[in-house]
């Protein structure tokens, strides 16, 4: 594959910020996606300082509208998508008897949907070029629980 092109999710810090150094590192362009555009600097600098392109979107994954679009500036700007790391994640943490429906609406929208937000919206394109791979990033707390992240453990 020459050029290649990956979009990473929550890449301005933590986790999604060594993915997307990593791939940088394997020979991709990196599209790094976060709340805001200053939180994405470090992160893009040092894709680029790893000798490729990084392209740099402010989106909220919980807002198909604007996954849409940072999509559609990747294809346009880097010339597709053939990763797509759903990464971004959030979580509200209180004991069940006191989170209220904010609480789990919030998380859901991040966590949940984001992910279906950006999987949907980068498919046409990979299925155009009859590639493509989409790796979400998930939790252990999905599995084996913890005290007052019942929102997330569903997430």
């Amino acid at each position: 594959m020459s050029n290649p092109v990956a979009l990473v999710t929550g890449a301005a810090r933590n986790i999604g910020r060594s993915i997307a150094v990593r791939l940088a590192r394997d020979g991709f362009d990196v599209a790094c996606v976060g709340r805001s555009v200053e939180t994405l600097a470090e992160t893009a600098a040092d894709v680029e300082t790893a000798g490729r392109r990084a392209l740099v979107l402010a989106a909220d994954v919980s807002d198909q509208t604007a996954c849409e679009a940072a999509v559609k500036s990747t294809v346009d700007e880097l010339g597709g998508v053939d990763v797509l790391v759903n990464n971004a994640g959030v979580t509200r943490d209180r004991l069940l008897l006191r989170m209220d429906a904010d609480d789990l609406d919030h998380v859901l929208a991040v966590n949940l949907k984001g992910y279906f937000h950006f999987s949907k919206a980068v498919a046409r394109p990979m299925m155009k070029k009859r590639f493509g791979r989409i790796i979400n990033i998930t939790s252990v707390i999905g599995i084996r629980g913890n005290e007052g992240q019942a929102n997330y453990a569903a997430s």
